[in-house]
């Protein structure tokens, strides 16, 4: 009887490693191919790798796509989409799992179309043309531009609107296809032409919705970059609000439907004008808060005594100059007791001293003294007098009594010290008194004459 072999115990770390080095060996499991749907999708930041189950109706797998790998995605992946991948088997020891690191993923419901889309778009971003800097749109715009499809509705829209929303706008249409072997090659040529003759402030380009193949001249690279090179501000309205072209991005700004362009690039005629009336009822209000203002502050100043009662300010005025007067009398008696005391110091001196020879420089030194302070009081003295009296006379100038002179009266009530200004406050039979320059007249009105009955 022969010999029985025993029984082989491996390890659960020998039978993982037994189990990858036959995935490792099969050269099937390098190139697979699958398509399934994303399931339990992770997207760690810090790492950039992603981590998801594909599945199917009856299976799952586990499978990672590591960073350098995951930059090449054309589309951003979630739980539930269904997607062709490229990679290969793998054992991942610490579960002791099958697992696929993927190569390369594919949305499996993107065209060939979109997929072309997805590529211009990234490349034209790399190239910095979505993000230069973006043309200001003119607010009050003079001429506008609209390059779309002669026939249809979106022309009539945008003309209808831009007429009803502010008609002073000029609107100038250059139809061209909107779809079509040649329609890239016409949108493309009609900016350059508007470009060209520089006669319109800012541009429409769009047309209505449609498919992704029928926008597909506004995803096409020349009209791209002929929008993204013009002169000319260009709002892009492609499509409807869910719709976004290649051309949303170059554009200046985007409008969701072709109407919206044409609300956005001219104001409302009607908003205007009630703004203008607005503003010219605040102005009224302003200038006649400013008047009042004003008004009151006049009434003010004309109530000041100054005005009221000038001589009282002048005798102020001869007050003070009485007292300056004063001062400077006593001030220049306090410097004459001085320099006589100090003379009389110094001559005491001189006396003991005996300095013959000059004593008669310093008695001609003292006499120039005296004449000096004496002529520089009289100066003093002639100054303040003829500052009193220019203040006499400007206040003389302001006073009522002039006016009076010149042959204007003032008009009281009999009894009365309120002044009478207007017609409109005295009837028939009231008495007044007349202030003139050299006496009062009392009068009773006989009649009034309103202003140009003569």
């Amino acid at each position: 009887m022969p010999h029985r072999k025993e029984r082989e115990i491996w390890s659960v770390s020998e039978l993982v490693s037994h189990l990858s080095g036959l995935v490792d060996r099969d050269e099937r499991s390098k190139a697979v191919w699958i398509q399934g749907e994303i399931t339990n999708f992770v997207h760690h930041t810090s790492s950039g790798h992603m981590y998801f189950s594909i599945k199917d109706q009856s299976a799952k797998m586990k499978a990672v796509m590591f960073k350098w790998s995951s930059r090449f995605i054309l589309f951003k992946p979630k739980n539930g989409d269904q997607v062709t991948i490229r990679g290969e088997l793998y054992v991942y020891e610490k579960d002791g799992q099958v697992q696929l690191k993927v190569l390369e993923m594919k949305n499996s419901g993107q065209g060939d179309l979109y997929s072309k889309y997805l590529q211009l778009k990234e490349c034209l971003e790399l190239e910095g043309l979505f993000t230069r800097p973006k043309r200001p749109i003119p607010t009050y715009p003079r001429r506008v531009g609209v390059i779309t499809s002669a026939q249809g509705a979106v022309v009539r829209d945008i003309i209808t609107t831009m007429k009803r929303r502010y008609p002073l706008t000029q609107i100038v249409v250059l139809p061209v296809a909107v779809q079509g072997m040649h329609a890239a090659r016409e949108i493309s040529e009609a900016i350059l032409e508007m470009n060209r003759l520089a006669d319109v402030d800012v541009l429409i380009v769009g047309r209505g919705g449609g498919s992704l193949e029928e926008l597909w001249a506004f995803n096409e690279e020349v009209v791209v970059r002929s929008i993204a090179e013009s002169l000319i501000p260009i709002i892009s309205a492609v499509g409807h609000e869910t719709d976004h072209t290649l051309s949303d991005y170059a554009a200046d700004l985007r409008a969701a439907t072709p109407t919206a362009a044409a609300e956005m690039v001219v104001p409302d005629f009607q908003e205007i004008t009630q703004r203008f009336q607005s503003l010219d009822t605040r102005l009224h209000h302003a200038s006649t808060k400013v008047l009042e203002r004003k008004r009151s502050k006049l009434g003010s100043i004309l109530e000041r005594p100054i005005f009221r009662n000038p001589g009282e300010r002048l005798e102020q005025y001869s007050q003070r100059l009485d007292y300056l007067e004063r001062d400077l009398r006593n001030h220049a008696q306090s410097k004459m007791a001085k320099h006589a005391l100090k003379v009389e110091q110094l001559s005491s001196r001189l006396d003991r001293l005996r300095p013959h020879q000059s004593i008669a420089l310093y008695q001609e030194q003292l006499s120039r003294l005296c004449q000096n302070q004496l002529r520089a009081m009289k100066v003093t003295m002639e100054r303040e007098g003829n500052r009193l009296e220019r203040n006499v006379e400007k206040l003389d100038v302001l006073s009522p009594l002039k006016v009076l002179k010149r042959g204007y009266s003032v008009v009281y009530r009999f009894h009365q010290s309120d002044l009478i200004t207007s017609t409109s406050q005295i009837k028939l039979g009231d008495l007044l008194k007349i202030r003139m320059q050299d006496g009062v007249l009392k009068c009773q009105v006989f009649g009034t004459e309103e202003q140009g009955d003569e």
